[in-house]
Parts: C-alpha cells; sequence; structure tokens
C-alpha cells in the first residue's frame, strides 16, 4: 500500500527508530563522509627544558624494579585525545630514566617500540637476550613480542626516546603483555651481536632470506648514522625534508619495523623547507640546533630535545633557525602502515 505523501515523513521516522532497536542504522540518516581527513590530535610542542627536570624528579620519587615500577616513564600525551597515552591517533611516544645501577625488569607485549637515545653511557637494552649498548643518537628497536630490559652499568643517569604503536595495537584489540619470569632475561647472545651480522647495511649472511627477517638489525649507531647524514648533505636533499635518511631493515631494504617508520634529517643553515602534508602522523625528537616547524598554521619553535606531535594530513614546513649551524631531527611515523594497506598519500603545497 502506497504511504501517502502527508505521511511519509512520519513513516520514515517511525521506521528508523524501530531499526535502530534491531541493530541497524539507516545510513540515509547519517552525515556525509568527509572529503579529507579530520583528526582531534593537534600540533603540539613538548619542552625538554620542563621535562626533564619533572622525569628527575620523578627519579628521586618513584623507585624501580622489585620495589617499585617496571618502567619509570612519562609519556607525552597529545591534548586533543582525551583517552589514553596516545600522542597521535597511533602512535605514543614517552621519554625513560633509568639511574646507575639500576635495571628495569625484561617484559613483552604486542607494541612495537623503537628508543633513541637522549643522554647517557654505558647502559644497554637487552632484547631477546641480545645486549644492545646505548650512547646519545643511537636507535634501538624493540620489535612485538620480545623479551626487553634495560640496564645501567654507568655512574649517571641515562634517558631515551620511546616511541611505540599503542594507539593502533589498542584500536586493533590487539594488547598482550607479559612479565619475564624472574625478573630480568638471561644474556644469551654476544653484545650487539645482530650489529655483527648486519651493521654493514648492503652485505647480509647469504643464508638469511627476506621471510626471515622481521628486524635482523636492532641497533643503529650514531657514529655510522651521522657520517652518512653529512655525506647526503654534500650532495643534494629534499625540499620538503632537507638531508632526509630513512633507518631501514637491511634485509628487505623496507621500514626499520613493520608498523613504525624512523628516518633522521638534517637543515642547513637557514633553510627553509617548502610546505608538503601527507596521510601519515609523526613525531619529532629535535636531536641539535635550534629553530621551527609550522604545522596547519601554528609555528611551534623548537630546541635541543625537544618533542613535537605531527597530526595526519597537516601542512607542515621546517625551518633551521641559525644562518651558522646545523639542526638535527628524529622522527618516527605510521607511514609503513598506511602504505602497507594502500593509504598512503602525499600533497605539496604550489608556491
Amino acid at each position: 500500500m502506497a504511504v501517502q505523501p502527508d505521511t511519509a515523513p512520519r513513516a520514515l521516522a517511525d521506521l528508523e527508530a524501530v531499526v535502530r532497536t534491531e541493530a541497524l542504522e539507516p545510513l540515509w540518516a547519517q552525515p556525509d563522509f568527509p572529503t579529507e581527513p579530520v583528526t582531534a590530535v593537534r600540533p603540539y610542542r613538548w619542552r625538554w627544558s620542563q621535562v626533564r627536570p619533572r622525569l628527575l624528579e620523578a627519579g628521586a620519587l618513584q623507585p624501580l624494579g622489585k620495589e617499585g615500577a617496571d618502567r619509570r616513564v612519562l609519556a607525552f600525551k597529545n591534548p586533543g585525545l582525551p583517552q589514553g597515552i596516545a600522542t597521535t591517533q597511533t602512535l605514543s611516544a614517552a621519554v625513560q630514566l633509568v639511574h646507575a645501577t639500576e635495571r628495569a625488569p625484561s617484559h613483552r607485549h604486542t607494541p612495537a617500540a623503537i628508543r633513541f637515545v637522549i643522554e647517557g653511557r654505558r647502559t644497554y637494552t637487552l632484547v631477546n637476550g641480545e645486549p644492545c649498548w646505548m650512547e646519545p643518537g643511537d636507535l634501538i628497536l624493540t620489535p612485538n613480542w620480545s623479551w626487553h630490559g634495560h640496564v645501567n652499568e654507568g655512574d649517571g643517569p641515562m634517558m631515551w626516546l620511546d616511541a611505540l604503536d599503542v594507539p593502533l595495537v589498542f584500536a586493533l584489540n590487539q594488547m598482550f603483555f607479559e612479565d619475564f619470569p624472574g625478573d630480568q632475561q638471561p644474556i644469551t647472545q654476544a653484545h650487539e651481536e645482530s650489529l655483527s651480522r648486519y651493521g654493514l647495511g648492503s652485505l647480509r649472511p647469504t643464508w638469511v632470506q627476506p621471510r626471515d627477517a622481521t628486524a635482523p638489525l636492532l641497533s643503529y649507531k650514531w657514529t655510522d648514522t651521522e657520517p652518512q647524514l653529512r655525506a647526503l648533505a654534500e650532495v643534494e636533499g629534499s625540499p620538503f625534508d632537507g638531508v632526509a635518511l630513512e633507518y631501514t631493515n637491511p634485509v628487505t631494504g623496507g621500514p626499520a619495523l613493520p608498523t613504525l617508520g624512523c628516518r633522521i634529517q638534517l637543515l642547513r643553515p637557514g633553510e627553509r623547507t617548502r610546505a608538503h602534508r601527507h596521510t601519515a602522523s609523526a613525531i619529532y625528537h629535535v636531536v641539535r640546533g635550534h629553530g621551527a616547524t609550522t604545522i596547519a598554521g601554528e609555528r611551534l619553535d623548537w630546541a635541543p630535545g625537544d618533542v613535537i606531535a605531527l597530526p595526519s594530513w597537516a601542512w607542515h614546513a621546517h625551518e633551521n633557525a641559525s644562518g651558522a649551524e646545523e639542526a638535527i631531527l628524529f622522527s618516527v611515523t605510521d607511514e609503513p602502515v598506511l602504505r602497507a594497506v594502500g593509504l598512503f598519500r602525499e600533497q605539496e603545497r604550489e608556491a
């Protein structure tokens, strides 16, 4: 029976009410899809001059190990994301402190992690039985579900930047966590054994095939990275990122970890990059120098140690404020995930 014109809207409203009680949703009643990504993530800068004293204060108050916490960490929580400890929609970053003679117990979890060393000496991260020494500028990988702990054998504090794919893992409902029985995993491999096997990058053992190598190299040394960065600076650079290098899997040539891409970039004295945007979000850590990153029209000045959150699909450009000294930024991004599922997109702003 045809619905009369004057009763059609009421009948449709009644239908919508009924189907919602049946766990159905009328798509015609929903807003249209946005024409481009919309995010609650805010461009944000955390000052190392503020964070470092807070971390040291936590070091004086919060014990580590058997009588305290597994980890002494301050997370960079994006103020646009009220829930959890997310820095962007897929990435979490934090700073961690281990004092001299302290040991952070071993555990493992499905989120993958990276460590970029800020300051300290004579400390190692133990990954699946392999000790990886930590020196300023070093990058240490912890692939997902790998046992890992930290041991400071030096005489001063060790601090580093952590970055993990925690929000992504939670969004996929794939969070697993396990403490190591007996506090600390034993050392079962030589110190930096993976560096001996794969540290040359362009050469690898003949018996290792790409399918066997999710993250064969666990340690990327600053003493190797810095010379490559400077050598490239003598040749060319990107108009959008300056002189930029990606940390890669030495067997596959792909990203360092399947869900976390890591980069190091150098801005030459006085260099200003062109603005672009991409669907990947990123977290920047200032290794050296002073400058500014403009994100979605907001200028964020930075100094050594500062951390910056870059939302996805946000116009951004970098500037080295010094006309005499270089600036160096380390960054971690969710780009590998987006590329793997065909969702990475990039756009440059016309001059």
